[in-house]
């Protein structure tokens, strides 16, 4: 649900009070969280320890790195891109906000439905589940980039952009528990921090590029990124025994 509700919400309210407001509300919904976490969660002692020689042996393997940088690639291709998408709606397609944040809800709900698809896929070819999803990304941004005039592209692009995300990290965190099965909680902390760091980049690499050429080249970062992403996952990534 909050998948699907946050961005256009978050949206609107921006629109109407401010974007300060919308953050503002943000903080109080993950404080809230936090609390709840904190009152109903049992405490889970871990089993060991995951010392840096662990995670260094974990990142030596060759399918380990294949997939970080397939994670460092879609990540940063998609918050290169995805952070501009209002101010591209807003000018390209000439979007009002209304359906600007009708048009974000059709994103959750892809992204929703991707989650599902994104299982589905990864039980029966990984690869295919690794591979196509950013691909998809991939011809959403070309989408964007050639069609995005016509609101009707803009809107299947966007949605299309949100089931593929939605995708992703299913694929991907399945990929990395095979990978490396013995060590399945080490290669999950190195996915997250190579998620994080990728977040970062994406959305300063972004930034740097609207400010220099426009939004479009955003999207054709996105683009080149998450293409390369799916070519390194179908041509180095998952065998089917992995």
């Amino acid at each position: 649900v909050a998948t699907v509700c946050a961005a256009p919400v978050g949206a609107y309210v921006g629109d109407i009070w401010g974007w300060r407001t919308a953050f503002m509300i943000a903080a109080v919904v993950g404080a809230l969280a936090l609390l709840v976490q904190i009152a109903t969660l049992p405490k889970l002692p871990p089993a060991g320890v995951a010392s840096v020689r662990i995670l260094l042996e974990v990142i030596k393997r060759p399918m380990i790195r294949v997939a970080l940088l397939v994670v460092l690639l879609v990540a940063s291709g998609h918050f290169a891109g995805f952070t501009y998408v209002r101010p591209f709606l807003e000018k390209v397609p000439a979007l009002d906000i209304e359906t600007i944040s009708l048009v974000l809800l059709a994103y959750g709900i892809g992204g929703f439905f991707g989650n599902f698809a994104g299982g589905f896929m990864a039980e029966r070819s990984l690869k295919t589940a690794v591979g196509l999803a950013p691909l998809l990304i991939a011809v959403a941004a070309a989408l964007l980039l050639t069609f995005g005039a016509s609101p009707v592209v803009a809107v299947i692009a966007v949605a299309a952009w949100g089931f593929a995300f939605g995708a992703v990290p299913v694929g991907l965190q399945t990929w990395l528990v095979r990978a490396a099965p013995d060590q399945a909680e080490s290669a999950g902390g190195l996915m997250v921090a190579t998620f994080q760091v990728a977040i970062a980049l994406g959305a300063v690499f972004g930034g740097l590029l609207v400010d220099n050429a426009g939004v479009a080249s955003a999207f054709a970062y996105c683009g080149i990124a998450t293409l390369l992403a799916a070519l390194a996952a179908f041509l180095l990534g998952p065998r089917s025994a992995t």
